[in-house]
């Protein structure tokens, strides 16, 4: 195995001692290191709490490297970042988080370079579009964890029923949604703009309008001509008409609009893998299609990846890169892939996936991941941006409200967040 190691590690490593480098957590074993890691849990229920599937994996690499100690705490999303940074802000960080962002981390100097941790061949493993995410001036500090992609789900029967097709473009979407209300259906097309997942719609729908949030060179561009026109669309077309149902966009939030769509109640929305298990179990049969774009199919999807970070801390750099090397394995990547219904981050996980009959209904999402862009990550700012366009983008579509005023709004918080960076 080849590896990256710098400084007293090296030092360490070429000596073959196995001597914690310092900091909080370094006795573990006979002698050796006990590395610590939070993560996040991808359960809904105790039963299947991610939890569980950090015990099964450690306890089989404490088997294999018993100068080791690997204690995880996993906590949900709600809490799970807010942990960490408590522990930071105390000068106690945790050897390994698996978080939702990396960027505030790594450009405080808190963090690894990846290619100071990871073996040469699990870091050319990453799926590139990720692995690309996880740069900051072309250094990779956040490494893929967990992703998706997205896709326009649609329900069969209703669809069957106005004799209806899925549609290519924007105009199909309307055209068939306009349909769906005249035969009663409650969400014609599900738009949530409410605060829990604003950010996710709105990126949808602005690849799919050759739109996005940022420029070529990761200038905030929220309020070009191409965005604008995307809301304008949405509010005339789509909310303007009713047709996006009873509840307010900027009201209506993922989980329930989801939760309506295993109701039978939608008749098209975007939706995420676990969608597909959620609808199966309620009976509801769907078809998913790429998003389709404003004159064919979009661009480009939007893509999610969750980060696993390694802080310098206590020094364990050694031993992260080690046990990370582990994490990453074909093997330990489709088994969490499995478990939660997401895309593997690896390039040998994603084709074993591809060429497996029992994950036939995942491979519509893998074929999306080379074209997804991913939220702006990198940068220190996307915090504060999501935060305000989860508060603000619904009013863009609401009765009176003014696309271009609201994006304009969005845009100047942006650009001064942007430049505090």
């Amino acid at each position: 195995m080849q590896r990256r190691v710098t400084g007293l590690i090296a030092v360490v490593s070429a000596l073959g001692v196995t001597a914690a480098l310092g900091g909080c957590g370094s006795s573990g074993g006979s002698g050796g290191v006990t590395l610590r890691l939070v993560a996040a849990d991808y359960g809904d229920s105790q039963a299947n709490s991610s939890q569980k599937y950090w015990d099964k994996l450690t306890h089989a690499y404490e088997k294999e490297h018993p100068d080791v100690d690997v204690e995880v705490s996993v906590y949900s999303w709600n809490e799970v970042d807010a942990k960490v940074k408590a522990m930071v802000a105390d000068g106690d960080p945790p050897d390994m988080a698996q978080i939702g962002a990396y960027a505030d981390y790594a450009a405080a100097g808190q963090l690894y370079r990846v290619d100071d941790v990871l073996s040469i061949d699990t870091q050319a493993d990453f799926v590139r579009q990720l692995s690309a995410a996880g740069e900051i001036n072309r250094t990779q500090y956040g490494m893929p964890f967990a992703s998706s992609t997205r896709l326009l789900f649609y329900n069969k029967d209703l669809f069957e029923d106005a004799g209806l097709t899925p549609p290519e473009n924007w105009r199909q979407l309307a055209s068939a949604a306009a349909a769906l209300k005249a035969r009663g259906v409650k969400y014609p097309y599900a738009l949530p703009l409410g605060p829990e997942e604003a950010q996710a719609e709105t990126m949808m729908w602005l690849l799919s309008g050759n739109g996005g949030y940022t420029d070529t060179v990761g200038s905030y561009t929220l309020d070009s001509e191409q965005n604008t026109d995307t809301f304008t669309w949405l509010k005339e077309k789509l909310v303007g008409k009713g047709l996006t149902g009873p509840v307010a966009p900027g009201k209506l939030n993922r989980a329930q609009a989801f939760a309506a769509f295993t109701r039978g109640e939608v008749g098209m929305l975007n939706g995420h893998p676990t969608l597909m298990k959620a609808a199966a179990e309620k009976g509801v049969k769907f078809g998913m299609v790429p998003m389709p774009g404003v004159d064919g199919r979009s661009r480009s999807t939007m893509g999610v990846a969750d980060w696993m970070t390694a802080f310098k801390e206590n020094g364990h750099g050694e031993q992260i890169g080690e046990f990370l090397d582990y994490v990453y394995s074909e093997k330990n990547v489709l088994d969490f892939s499995h478990e939660y219904d997401l895309l593997p981050v690896t390039t040998s996980a994603s084709e074993a996936m591809a060429a497996d009959t029992d994950d036939a209904d995942l491979v519509d999402f893998l074929e999306e991941l080379p074209n997804a862009e991913l939220y702006p990550v990198a940068q220190t700012s996307w915090a504060a941006v999501s935060a305000d366009i989860k508060r603000q983008i619904g009013a863009a579509v609401e009765a009176g409200g003014n696309p271009a005023v609201t994006l304009g709004h969005l845009q100047r918080a942006a650009v001064a967040a942007q430049s505090a960076e």
